[in-house]
C-alpha cells in the first residue's frame, strides 16, 4: 500500500489505501455503528464496512450518530 488520500467531509486525508471503510474509521478514533457513510455519492451500509474498500481519490461524506432527548 502506498500513502495517497481520500477526500473525507470535503478534507483531504491522508492514508494508506486501499484499506476497507471499516478499518479507515478505526483509524480515526470513529466506531463504525456510531456513523453513516457516504461514498461517492452512494449510502454504505454498516454491514458491508468489513468488506467494501477505498482507494484514493475517494470521495466519503461520514456523519455520526447521536442519540438524545
Amino acid at each position: 500500500m502506498s500513502e495517497s488520500c481520500v477526500i473525507a467531509n470535503g478534507k483531504p486525508v491522508p492514508g494508506d489505501f486501499p484499506c476497507t471503510i471499516e478499518s479507515f474509521l478505526h483509524g480515526r478514533g470513529l466506531p463504525p455503528r456510531s456513523v453513516v457513510v457516504e461514498l461517492n455519492g452512494e449510502a454504505v451500509p454498516p454491514s458491508v464496512f468489513p468488506d467494501r474498500q477505498l482507494v484514493a481519490g475517494d470521495r466519503l461524506e461520514i456523519v455520526r450518530i447521536v442519540a438524545g432527548g
